[in-house]
């Protein structure tokens, strides 16, 4: 603590001042034992989540054994209410180191501060998320600049090659099956769904079979397009992604 800081305060996430409610307490001087003078501050009407969280403490006792202790982290208007409530010398002390605190910290310079602050952490962020996606957006340009569809079986092995999605030809159509891409059975199974043909998603190639007997037989070949590969990469990834989070 600072000679001009008379209680500690920090900064969360959302830059909100808080106050530690033990500290709070031990300089205020109150006799009365923490956790039970703080549930009879609770009870003016603040409420938990909103303007204090109960938080664990660790500390190290005389006999050097770790103990965990119950703290409250207050919002600054809750520090300053509780303060103006115990009407003593060092509770006004508190209410207008308080006040000061709050005209700094709403000051120009301290506003611009903390929004420079926030844009350097998402600025850091979104370069993180990029190194990420690297490999996707990289990928993603590449198939989407490109005006060939290629066959399912390739698709499987270039994002398995490329992006470590272990996927083999026969899962990629039960995949493409299973989300509604492909038409699930009968005679036109493994063709795409219509409406995913119309989206640029796929394409069905006809191909001709020579028969010995001279009947040729005509069967469709399942390709997926740029635009498609991107989609179903991302689904893909998404999933990964999900299973992977748990």
């Amino acid at each position: 603590m600072s000679k001009n800081e008379l209680i500690p305060m920090h900064e969360n996430e959302s830059g909100d001042i808080l106050i530690s409610g033990r500290e709070l307490h031990e300089f205020l001087e109150v006799g009365t034992r923490y956790d039970i003078w703080f549930e009879r501050m609770a009870d003016y009407g603040f409420v938990e989540n909103q303007d204090f969280v109960a938080v664990d403490q660790k500390r190290t006792t005389a006999q050097g054994n770790a103990t965990t202790f119950k703290d409250h982290h207050l919002k600054l208007d809750m520090a300053k209410e509780i303060a103006m409530i115990q009407r003593t010398e060092k509770g006004k002390m508190a209410r207008q180191y308080f006040l000061k605190l709050e005209r700094l910290w709403n000051s120009p310079e301290m506003v611009m501060k903390r929004a420079l602050k926030f844009a350097n952490q998402r600025v850091e962020q979104l370069r993180g998320q990029m190194e990420l996606d690297k490999p996707f957006t990289q990928f993603g340009k590449q198939v989407s600049n490109s005006n060939a569809a290629i066959p399912i079986g390739s698709f499987a092995k270039e994002i398995h090659d490329k992006q470590g999605i272990k996927i083999g030809r026969n899962n990629m159509f039960a995949w493409l099956r299973d989300r509604g891409y492909l038409i699930k059975s009968g005679r036109e199974k493994n063709n795409p769904v219509q409406r995913y043909i119309d989206q640029g998603l796929f394409v069905s190639k006809p191909t001709i079979i020579s028969r010995p007997d001279g009947d040729d037989l005509q069967r469709s070949t399942t390709l997926i397009t740029g635009k498609g590969q991107v989609r179903v990469l991302d689904e893909l990834l998404a999933e990964k992604k999900a299973a992977a989070d748990g």
